[in-house]
């Protein structure tokens, strides 16, 4: 599945009106309950960073309404724009995560719905990137696979990777990087069958 892996850069770039416009579309917040256990663990006025942050909608915007400031990071420049045209308050920065390097630090990490589109290589590496922007004590919020695997879907019609580890080779990673794991859900139906983490940094 080499070839879908490196196109997903690529894919959103050509498709990322139509993402997000079937995302305001849904008229939903699915992730409410996650994005709330995830704040209990912010300080008020805290700083997010949002890897693949998208449009910005609703994700970051439900973040920023609860009193944080969100800074977006999509290696699409079409999603980064339209996220500071949504959220002009907000910074946002056109980077790859795999190899993202901010002199900022930040109280809460969320990669959700994008992290499970790297391959396993690069999703044992990022830990240590997420690591290094956490600032003491920070909430990290990701979605994977429910087991070790690969598998394709699709995008206005074209091949959307996506990957995952099993759950013992999270919580190693986490633990490596000084992350305990809070809570973690295999494929809760209550949020349309997301596999989630939270973890925070000890």
């Amino acid at each position: 599945m080499g070839i879908e892996s490196e196109n997903i850069i690529a894919l959103y770039e050509r498709h990322a009106d139509a993402w997000a416009q079937a995302r305001l579309l849904e008229n939903t917040l699915y992730e409410k309950p996650w994005l709330d256990h995830f704040c209990v663990l912010l300080p008020d006025g805290g700083w997010v960073l949002d890897c693949g942050c998208g449009a910005g909608e609703p994700i970051a915007r439900y973040l920023n309404q609860r009193g944080y400031a969100v800074m977006g990071v999509d290696s699409s420049p079409a999603m980064v724009r339209m996220f500071q045209a949504r959220l002009p308050e907000q910074r946002a920065v056109v980077a790859d995560m795999r190899t993202l390097c901010l002199p900022e630090s930040f109280h809460g990490i969320l990669a959700w719905d994008s992290f499970f589109h790297l391959d396993h290589s690069d999703q044992r590496k990022i830990f240590r990137i997420f690591r290094n922007h956490a600032a003491r004590g920070a909430a990290l919020m990701f979605t994977s696979g429910p087991s070790h695997g690969e598998i394709v879907g699709q995008l206005e019609g074209e091949p959307l990777y996506h990957a995952s580890l099993d759950a013992a080779e999270y919580r190693h990673l986490l633990e490596e990087q000084g992350f305990a794991v809070v809570n973690h859900q295999v494929e809760d139906q209550s949020c349309l069958g997301r596999t989630v983490w939270l973890a925070q940094l000890r």
